[in-house]
């Protein structure tokens, strides 16, 4: 039995038989009345994102996910195919399943894919990917001091916001976490 002491990003837990995935959360101390914990969870097995709040101390039924290493593979007809690295074993997962996942995606990108009971439930994602820019509007000379930022499209359909600096076909580091640019890759 877990407490919400243990509540962090990742954490999975059971709550009137749905299984739930942590996505956000914040221990919250009001000056008057009992700590609480809110928290943002996705249920795992209709992907809806959800809020509930727990008085602190709360138990919790912890869920043990399994991480097993996966390799992207490729997309075929809606579907994103992934191989284990370990039995060669490829299973498919639609884009719903991906939650927006899909654009940090590049063929045979090393991935961990979560399951309960051999069931796949989510993947995770390495913090940084390096994308290459296939639409941006050009650079102006000159424009570099100012610090703006203009749209781009990365490979995979990633639309973000870079430094006016970026041009077609650069390399940029984005955070998979927020989904922004981190910084161009030489």
């Amino acid at each position: 039995m877990a407490t919400t002491a243990d509540i962090r990003k990742g954490f999975a837990f059971t709550v009137e038989g749905k299984l739930y995935l942590v996505v956000d959360f914040q221990h919250v101390k009001p000056g008057k009345g009992g700590a609480f914990v809110r928290t943002k969870v996705r249920n795992l097995e209709n992907n809806n994102v959800v809020e509930i709040t727990f008085n602190s101390g709360k138990s919790l039924d912890e869920i043990r996910l399994e991480r097993n290493p996966y390799q992207y593979l490729y997309k075929e007809q809606g579907e994103y195919v992934f191989m284990n690295v370990e039995t060669y074993e490829q299973i498919s997962m639609d884009e719903a399943a991906l939650q927006g996942k899909e654009y940090y995606l590049k063929e045979n990108m090393e991935v961990m894919l979560l399951s309960v009971e051999q069931r796949v439930m989510d993947i995770e994602v390495p913090f940084f990917v390096e994308l290459e820019i296939t639409e941006t509007e050009p650079g102006i000379k000159g424009n570099t001091v100012s610090g703006g930022s203009k749209p781009a499209v990365c490979e995979t359909g990633l639309k973000v916001t870079v430094p006016l600096f970026i041009g077609l076909g650069d390399k940029i580091k984005i955070d998979t976490r927020t989904g922004e640019y981190v910084e161009r890759v030489n």
